[in-house]
Parts: C-alpha cells; sequence; structure tokens
C-alpha cells in the first residue's frame, strides 16, 4: 500500500525529494544537523502509517474523478474550482496531521496559509487538473513528517 501511495503522488507530479525540500525548510532552524536524508527517512514513515496511505488513496481518486467529469452534480463543480467553503479536502488531510499530535496540526495550518514550493504549485496547476485533495494532502504529509522529527529529536536552543 505504501508504494501504490507513493506512485499515486508520483503520478500527480509529487515525488518524496518535492516534500523533504519542504520538511527540511521547515525544521532546518530547530535541528542544525538535520539532512534530507533524514526529512525523507520521515516521510517514509509517515507514508508507512494506513491512515495516510487510505487518505492518500481517497483523495487522489476524488481528484482524477472530478478531472474525468464522473462525479455527479454539484459535487463535481465545487472540486473542479477547489471550492473554499467545501472544507472536506483539508478534513480528509487532517486525518494524516492528527497521527502526530497538535504540532502537526499547526504545521499543516501554516502550510496550507502559505503554499511554499510544490504545495503551490499544485495549486497553481490547478487550472490544468483537479488538484482540490492532493495539495491538502501533501501539506499534511510534510507536516506529519515535520511533527514526527520534533517528537524523535531534541531542539537546538
Amino acid at each position: 500500500m505504501k508504494d501504490i501511495a507513493i506512485n499515486l503522488l508520483e503520478e500527480r507530479g509529487v515525488t518524496l525529494e518535492d516534500m523533504a525540500v519542504l520538511v527540511l525548510d521547515l525544521q532546518k532552524k530547530y535541528y542544525d544537523d538535520l539532512t534530507i536524508e533524514e526529512c525523507i527517512e520521515n516521510l517514509h514513515h509517515v507514508l508507512e502509517k494506513r491512515e495516510v496511505q487510505n487518505a492518500i488513496l481517497t483523495g487522489i481518486a476524488l481528484d482524477k474523478l472530478a478531472e474525468k467529469d464522473l462525479l455527479e452534480e454539484p459535487l463535481l463543480s465545487i472540486l473542479k474550482r477547489d471550492e473554499p467553503l467545501y472544507g472536506i479536502d483539508e478534513i480528509l488531510a487532517l486525518s494524516i496531521t492528527n497521527v502526530y499530535g497538535s504540532i502537526g496540526l499547526t504545521n499543516f495550518g501554516y502550510l496550507d496559509k502559505v503554499k511554499p514550493g510544490i504545495i503551490g504549485k499544485l495549486n497553481e496547476d490547478k487550472e490544468k487538473k483537479c488538484n482540490t485533495f492532493i495539495d491538502d494532502l501533501v501539506a499534511a504529509i510534510i507536516a506529519a513528517a515535520c511533527a514526527r522529527i520534533a517528537h524523535s529529536k531534541k531542539e537546538v536552543l
């Protein structure tokens, strides 16, 4: 299942390296010895969780169905517009951040607001593809990896 989830992310243009860059960027001021390899390792740990895999499978399937016009209205139009008041995309993503506690939630909120790196690219690409779910899923995976690092490392003060 983990490999399937990673392949689905890659099919949608998201690599582990894309996510690791953001994990490192968010965590480097707290852990000066953190490496990109450690960030990738933490992403792998997040992606091993069944809840994470299920969220990825569900969200990407809904994005793909919307692209193919295989959902009923008004849901189809809501997803294609990435309607701001829809909110289910964020709720699904929060199932990922909840695996690692409140720090995951705060990291997710920041990433969802600022939309750095691959998250911003996914958000910009929504004119070409339906990325209603995947941008939030990716933000949540990154936030969870950051939280996992925070739980496992001692802070540099």
